[in-house]
């Protein structure tokens, strides 16, 4: 009786545990198993064989991978317990793209005040500032080089972003600037990089990233001449577009918003093309 009693003491007690699943289907999971252990998956309803794919012990779990995606209802069974998982959802396909970086410019000064992205469609707020980096040419990010406020900056459709750079790191003679130094220096080369797992409104990535390469030139001060544009008009009676070459990059919204047409009584407001700001 001894004997019996001191064998019942060594045998461990198995507690009725559920699998586990991860987001996407493509693990499933029990902690802590004893050696030898495992579980079986299956997919679909009757007497049908466990799904193939492959075990593996990785931090005190068991983990197993199916050789392909279960979208549908699936059954995982351990220890005589039955977990169920419903199907799949089908990820959201996304057809939203950047559609530009504004300056379009591959040469901006150093003092460059702000960036806007323009999406094909509208996209989600709140992950800008995990979606977006600065590069340097050897490919390591710059230290915080943005202005990274809560409050997103977006135009009403949530389409624009607004990047707008620390000016702390801009303004001679203050803080930031003199112990951090300034975001863009004068003949280095930048990436922009636009993270292509950024969600839009529907919540899926977009179809694509972004980079926008180019090279800082020295500061720009000068103060804007209207004067000094060049204006290429269209031929009468043509629907060429009215041309307006500023010389130097501009804030393309603001550019958009303030720069109009008058004259004519058939003549009315209408939008710029983006792709001729900057």
């Amino acid at each position: 009786m001894r004997t019996l009693l001191l064998l019942l003491a060594l045998t461990p007690v198995l507690h009725a545990q559920a699998v586990s699943r991860s987001a996407d289907g493509r693990v499933y999971w029990v902690e802590n198993p004893m050696p030898g252990e495992t579980f079986q998956v299956y997919v679909g309803k009757g007497d049908v064989p466990p799904v193939l794919g492959a075990f593996s012990a990785e931090n005190g779990r068991l983990v197993f991978r199916p050789r392909f995606l279960l979208a549908d209802e699936v059954r995982a069974i351990f220890r005589g317990v039955v977990t169920r998982f419903p199907a799949l959802r089908a990820a959201p396909v996304s057809s939203t793209v950047v559609e530009a970086v504004y300056p379009t410019a591959d040469r901006l000064p150093e003092n460059l005040l702000k960036f806007y992205v323009v999406f094909s469609g509208p996209m989600q707020r709140g992950e800008g500032w995990t979606r977006l980096q600065l590069l340097k040419a050897n490919g390591t990010p710059v230290e915080l080089p943005f202005l990274e406020i809560d409050q997103e900056l977006w135009d009403p459709g949530n389409r624009r972003f607004t990047i707008l750079f620390d000016p702390g790191r801009i303004k001679r003679g203050v803080l930031p600037l003199n112990e951090v130094g300034p975001a863009l220096v004068v003949g280095e080369t930048y990436t922009l990089v636009v993270d292509a797992a950024w969600r839009d409104a529907a919540g899926a990535p977009l179809r694509t990233g972004y980079r926008k390469k180019f090279t800082v030139t020295e500061a720009e001060r000068r103060p804007i001449e209207p004067s000094a544009w060049r204006v290429v008009t269209p031929r009468a009676g043509s629907r060429d577009p009215l041309t307006v070459e500023f010389g130097r990059p501009l804030d393309a919204a603001l550019a958009l918003r303030l720069i109009t047409r008058r004259g004519g009584s058939s003549c009315r407001r209408r939008r710029g093309r983006r792709e001729s700001i900057g």
